[in-house]
């Protein structure tokens, strides 16, 4: 056996230990990802082949959750990419006007700022007040970051140009206040907000949702992964409700791209079909 191949086999192992010791399963990630991602961390701890780190990531805890930040993809910003938050605004929120209530799952949210920046927009549109918005990642320490809502002062300048091009309707900086080299977000922003632990490779699906977003997450599934988290979203939305995916990525060679309609094909924006 080439050493590539035996390379492989041991990522394999690794993988399937993980996924039976810690129940984490990213075995259906993109192979490519998770093969650099492996050498990269490996590098990082001297080790000289990755069968090395088998042992020591099944009996030590501490390293199976610096590993897993490797696999954990938090590149976000507030308000990213804002033409998918105009559309929401011009093409979403009209019908979630007609719902009493409003439940929303944000997949994938890793360091939350995609999710605060929802209920920015809903704040100015009106409907705060009668949402619920649940941020879930499977990182337990981006989920904290998203739970104290603080980020790195340096990066306001791009947080309010992006709200601006969104079509914020107020000043960025009435959502936010400076505390030494951070910015703050405003407690009232979260009210509304629940950040939890899930797993779209193993955890099942959040009901009667009226809007949907994973954005920049499934690239990094192969298709049998997509196809399961997909399915996921679409047990989750009610009929009529929305779907909004990232922009590298689309329903169109999904299992469940024929029952959804495209709102906003740039924004990779979809609705579920009523029949």
């Amino acid at each position: 056996m080439k050493q590539p191949e035996i390379e492989q086999l041991e990522i394999d192992l690794l993988l399937e230990g993980i996924y039976q010791r810690y129940g984490y399963d990213f075995r259906s990630y993109a192979r490519a990802s998770v093969d650099r991602r492996v050498r990269q961390f490996l590098s990082s701890k001297g080790a000289g082949v990755i069968s090395d780190l088998i042992p020591r990531v099944l009996h030590d805890e501490r390293l199976f959750s610096e590993l897993a930040q490797y696999f954990s993809i938090s590149v976000t910003d507030m308000f990213r990419d804002p033409l998918v938050y105009r559309a929401i605004r011009e093409k979403v929120v009209p019908l979630l006007r007609t719902y009493p209530f409003i439940k929303i799952w944000h997949a994938g949210c890793a360091t939350g700022e995609e999710v605060y920046s929802l209920a920015i927009l809903l704040k100015e549109e009106g409907l705060f007040n009668r949402a619920t918005i649940f941020g879930t990642d499977f990182n337990d320490d981006s989920l904290e970051r998203a739970r104290q809502g603080i980020y790195p002062a340096e990066k306001i300048k791009d947080f309010t140009l992006h709200y601006q091009e969104a079509g914020g309707k107020a000043s960025f900086s009435e959502y936010y206040h400076a505390q030494y080299n951070f910015a703050v977000l405003n407690q009232g922003l979260k009210d509304r907000i629940t950040f939890a632990n899930h797993n779209l490779a193993t955890d099942t699906d959040f009901g009667e949702m009226h809007l949907v977003l994973c954005r920049n997450v499934l690239i990094y599934f192969d298709r049998e992964l997509q196809n399961r988290a997909l399915g996921l979203f679409d047990q989750s939305l009610v009929r009529g409700g929305f779907l909004c995916l990232g922009m590298a990525e689309d329903l169109q060679f999904s299992d469940v791209a024929a029952g959804y309609e495209v709102v906003d094909a740039k924004a990779r924006l979809y609705k579920k079909k009523v029949q």
